[in-house]
Protein backbone atom coordinates (compact mmCIF):
# COMPACT_ATOMS: atom_id res chain seq x y z
CA UNK A 1 0.00 0.00 0.00
CA UNK A 2 0.91 3.41 -1.11
CA UNK A 3 1.50 5.46 2.51
CA UNK A 4 1.64 8.87 1.03
CA UNK A 5 1.38 11.56 -1.48
CA UNK A 6 -2.19 10.80 -3.95
CA UNK A 7 -3.43 7.79 -3.05
CA UNK A 8 -6.41 7.75 -6.03
CA UNK A 9 -4.37 5.45 -8.67
CA UNK A 10 -5.94 6.70 -11.25
CA UNK A 11 -4.75 10.41 -10.46
CA UNK A 12 -1.24 9.10 -9.38
CA UNK A 13 -1.02 7.57 -12.95
CA UNK A 14 -1.47 10.45 -14.92
CA UNK A 15 1.00 12.74 -13.21
CA UNK A 16 3.36 10.03 -13.33
CA UNK A 17 2.76 10.07 -17.09
CA UNK A 18 2.57 13.90 -17.50
CA UNK A 19 5.66 15.47 -19.82
CA UNK A 20 6.85 18.36 -20.02
CA UNK A 21 4.33 20.75 -21.80
CA UNK A 22 1.46 18.45 -21.02
CA UNK A 23 -1.82 20.25 -19.79
CA UNK A 24 -3.90 19.58 -16.96
CA UNK A 25 -7.19 21.31 -16.12
CA UNK A 26 -8.43 20.84 -12.24
CA UNK A 27 -12.63 21.83 -12.86
CA UNK A 28 -15.44 22.42 -10.76
CA UNK A 29 -18.13 20.12 -10.86
CA UNK A 30 -19.94 21.99 -13.63
CA UNK A 31 -17.68 22.18 -15.99
CA UNK A 32 -18.63 21.10 -19.83
CA UNK A 33 -15.50 18.56 -20.20
CA UNK A 34 -15.17 17.50 -24.04
CA UNK A 35 -16.82 14.48 -24.66
CA UNK A 36 -14.18 11.54 -25.10
CA UNK A 37 -11.51 13.51 -23.48
CA UNK A 38 -9.17 12.04 -20.51
CA UNK A 39 -10.99 12.26 -16.83
CA UNK A 40 -9.81 11.59 -13.34
CA UNK A 41 -12.99 12.38 -11.77
CA UNK A 42 -12.13 12.55 -7.65
CA UNK A 43 -15.94 14.49 -6.60
CA UNK A 44 -17.25 12.68 -4.16
CA UNK A 45 -20.74 15.15 -3.29
CA UNK A 46 -20.93 18.79 -3.48
CA UNK A 47 -17.86 20.61 -2.57
CA UNK A 48 -15.86 17.60 -1.81
CA UNK A 49 -13.03 17.78 -2.61
CA UNK A 50 -12.83 21.16 -2.80
CA UNK A 51 -11.01 22.72 -5.79
CA UNK A 52 -7.69 24.61 -3.61
CA UNK A 53 -7.62 21.36 -1.71
CA UNK A 54 -7.17 19.44 -4.85
CA UNK A 55 -4.78 21.62 -6.34
CA UNK A 56 -2.77 21.49 -3.21
CA UNK A 57 -2.17 18.15 -3.46
CA UNK A 58 -1.19 17.83 -7.27
CA UNK A 59 1.02 20.57 -6.82
CA UNK A 60 3.29 18.68 -4.49
CA UNK A 61 3.74 16.01 -6.93
CA UNK A 62 3.40 18.04 -10.03
CA UNK A 63 6.43 20.29 -11.47
CA UNK A 64 4.31 23.41 -13.59
CA UNK A 65 5.80 26.02 -15.68
CA UNK A 66 2.40 27.46 -16.74
CA UNK A 67 -0.75 28.41 -15.03
CA UNK A 68 -3.88 30.02 -16.86
CA UNK A 69 -7.24 31.12 -15.29
CA UNK A 70 -10.27 32.82 -16.69
CA UNK A 71 -10.75 36.70 -16.10
CA UNK A 72 -14.05 35.60 -14.76
CA UNK A 73 -12.36 34.12 -11.59
CA UNK A 74 -11.35 37.59 -10.49
CA UNK A 75 -14.19 38.65 -10.83
CA UNK A 76 -16.86 36.17 -9.22
CA UNK A 77 -14.64 33.79 -7.19
CA UNK A 78 -11.96 35.98 -6.01
CA UNK A 79 -11.38 34.00 -3.36
CA UNK A 80 -10.39 31.27 -5.36
CA UNK A 81 -7.55 33.60 -7.29
CA UNK A 82 -6.58 34.63 -4.38
CA UNK A 83 -5.85 30.45 -2.91
CA UNK A 84 -4.17 29.65 -6.00
CA UNK A 85 -1.51 32.61 -5.54
CA UNK A 86 -0.94 31.41 -2.48
CA UNK A 87 -0.38 27.99 -3.47
CA UNK A 88 1.44 28.27 -6.54
CA UNK A 89 5.61 28.10 -6.55
CA UNK A 90 7.44 31.52 -7.07
CA UNK A 91 8.36 32.83 -10.61
CA UNK A 92 5.17 31.31 -11.77
CA UNK A 93 3.07 33.74 -13.79
CA UNK A 94 -0.98 33.53 -14.11
CA UNK A 95 -2.23 33.88 -17.40
CA UNK A 96 -6.00 34.86 -17.67
CA UNK A 97 -8.19 34.70 -20.69
CA UNK A 98 -11.86 34.92 -21.37
CA UNK A 99 -13.97 31.81 -20.37
CA UNK A 100 -14.89 31.07 -23.69
CA UNK A 101 -11.21 30.92 -25.09
CA UNK A 102 -10.71 28.65 -21.68
CA UNK A 103 -13.29 26.44 -23.07
CA UNK A 104 -12.30 26.53 -26.78
CA UNK A 105 -8.11 26.02 -25.76
CA UNK A 106 -9.02 23.20 -23.64
CA UNK A 107 -11.47 21.56 -26.48
CA UNK A 108 -8.72 21.27 -28.57
CA UNK A 109 -5.80 20.88 -26.92
CA UNK A 110 -4.38 16.91 -27.46
CA UNK A 111 -2.07 16.17 -24.21
CA UNK A 112 -4.69 17.17 -21.91
CA UNK A 113 -6.64 15.45 -18.78
CA UNK A 114 -9.38 16.68 -16.38
CA UNK A 115 -9.09 16.67 -13.27
CA UNK A 116 -13.28 16.66 -11.92
CA UNK A 117 -13.69 18.15 -8.35
CA UNK A 118 -16.80 18.25 -6.40
CA UNK A 119 -16.79 22.06 -6.07
CA UNK A 120 -19.31 24.27 -6.35
CA UNK A 121 -18.38 27.54 -6.97
CA UNK A 122 -18.55 29.31 -10.35
CA UNK A 123 -15.27 29.36 -12.49
CA UNK A 124 -13.29 27.33 -10.30
CA UNK A 125 -11.42 26.28 -13.23
CA UNK A 126 -7.30 26.34 -14.20
CA UNK A 127 -5.03 24.46 -16.62
CA UNK A 128 -2.08 23.82 -14.97
CA UNK A 129 1.32 22.90 -17.65
CA UNK A 130 3.57 20.71 -16.58
CA UNK A 131 7.19 21.93 -16.72
CA UNK A 132 10.69 19.54 -16.36
CA UNK A 133 12.54 19.05 -13.31
CA UNK A 134 16.23 19.96 -14.76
Amino acid sequence: MKKGGILNSQLAAVIAGTGHGHKLVICDSGYPIPFGAKIVDVSLTVNIPRFLETLKVILEELKIEGLMVTNEMEIRSPHILNGITKLIPEGINIKKISHKEFLEVNALEKNITFVKTGEATPFANLVLTAGVIF
